[in-house]
C-alpha cells in the first residue's frame, strides 16, 4: 500500500457501533480496513453521479441543439394520451 496518513474522524455511536460490529463479525480485519472500504465505495459512487450528470447533460445539449420543431401543445397532448394508454393496457394484459 502507498504511504498512509492517520487521521481523526469524529462519529456518532451508531456508526462507530456498526464499523465495529462488522469487525468483530470479521468482515474486516480492522477498523482502518473497513473506513478504507467506506472511503472506496464513497469514490464509486462520486464517479457514478459525475458519469450520470455528464451523461444528462449530454442529452440536454442534444436536445436544445435538436433542428427538429418544436412540438405544439395538442400534439405533446396526443403523445402523452397515447403513451398512458399503452401503458394502461400493458398493465391490464399483464400476468398478475
Amino acid at each position: 500500500m502507498p504511504s498512509a496518513e492517520k487521521i481523526s474522524v469524529t462519529m456518532t455511536p451508531d456508526m462507530l457501533r456498526a464499523i465495529r460490529d462488522s469487525v468483530e463479525a470479521g468482515e474486516y480485519a480492522s477498523t482502518s480496513e473497513a473506513m478504507r472500504d467506506a472511503v472506496r465505495i464513497w469514490q464509486r459512487q462520486r464517479l457514478e453521479d459525475a458519469e450520470r450528470l455528464a451523461a444528462i447533460r449530454a442529452r440536454v445539449r442534444r436536445s436544445l441543439h435538436d433542428p427538429r420543431s418544436d412540438l405544439e401543445d395538442e400534439d405533446v397532448e396526443a403523445r402523452l394520451q397515447a403513451l398512458f394508454a399503452d401503458t394502461a393496457k400493458a398493465r391490464r394484459d399483464a400476468p398478475a
